[in-house]
């Protein structure tokens, strides 16, 4: 047991660059730290981690110590919850990233329920709209809107597919005019998410029609929220994914235009890190994400 906790004492260290961070966040002294490092070095007879009174860094044989430390203690905690997973009992915190606009409509409106279900599961949300290293930032579960992830440790699990279409509001639209064509939207104030693939670039598709019109943003943003709310305020036509707007295209509030073409689509995507065995709390949380999203139809919606 020794072997361990001193092993997790060094990862600890080697993650913060700290030694005093590092008993914090295990619940020991700085001394008591001191000594598990201590105890671990003269037991290898090598010299793991320098320090100054400026800093502290890893020498080039406890950096290969750590990527095998690391490995070894993610392994013991999978196998612990892959015990505790044939009994439905998953614990400990849940790291979610997801965009705002996913985390806003589809993440924090479960989570009630999902408490409910797994009252031992601490769910953090990272909101983020740019795609981070889900190794480095430490994230179980992240959704996104790509096909596939270009590392082959992460798995990808489908939600849904949806339409990204253009729409503005009914003042809007009174004040300049419903375009007719895509080369219309030429003359218009158009709303761009500037994190989308090609923003200043949309690719119309209709039957076997394809047409590539270049479009500037009269406002811009990287997020689908404020380009939503913008939008809504009657500044311009946006261009977003139906998951986002949805109701308020029911509703009336945005009205579809150009709605006879198709932009293309997006995949939204569950994705986390391949494993041998997956935490129960990632399991459980993937398992209920699917299932909602097949009761409540959301691809028949967001396709239609």
């Amino acid at each position: 047991m020794d072997k361990w906790r001193e092993m997790e004492v060094f990862v600890r260290i080697a993650e913060l660059h700290s030694l005093s961070k590092a008993a914090d966040s295990l619940d020991l002294s700085k001394a008591a730290a001191s000594r598990h490092l201590a105890a671990l070095e003269e037991r290898l007879g090598a010299r793991l981690v320098e320090r100054s009174t400026r800093r502290l860094f890893l020498t080039d044989v406890g950096q290969s110590f750590f990527h095998r430390c690391k490995a070894l203690l993610t392994e013991a905690t999978e196998a612990e919850s892959e015990v505790k997973a044939t009994i439905l009992d998953p614990v400990g915190t849940l790291r979610i990233t997801a965009s705002l606009s996913f985390c806003v409509k589809h993440i924090t409106p479960l989570l009630p329920e999902y408490n409910r279900r797994y009252p031992n599961v601490t769910v953090h949300v990272e909101v983020a709209n740019r795609y981070g290293d889900l190794i480095d930032s430490g994230i179980d579960i992240a959704i996104r809107t790509r096909e596939y992830e270009p590392d082959s440790s992460i798995t990808v699990r489908r939600l849904a597919q949806t339409r990204r279409i253009l729409a503005a509001s009914p003042h809007y639209l009174d004040r300049f005019g419903t375009p007719r064509s895509p080369e219309d939207l030429q003359a218009h104030r158009l709303l761009l998410y500037t994190l989308a693939n090609q923003s200043h670039e949309l690719h119309f598709l209709r039957g076997e029609q394809k047409m590539a019109v270049p479009v500037t943003g009269f406002f811009e943003a990287n997020d689908g929220q404020v380009i939503r709310a913008a939008a809504m305020e009657g500044l311009g036509i946006l261009v977003q994914p139906l998951y986002i707007i949805h109701a308020d295209v029911v509703s009336g509030r945005l009205v579809p235009v150009l709605n006879d073409w198709d932009l293309p689509r997006l995949t939204i995507n569950i994705a986390y890190l391949s494993r041998k065995h997956m935490s129960a709390k990632v399991r459980t949380f993937s398992d209920f994400l699917v299932a909602h999203f097949q009761q409540m139809e959301f691809e028949r919606r967001w396709t239609a």
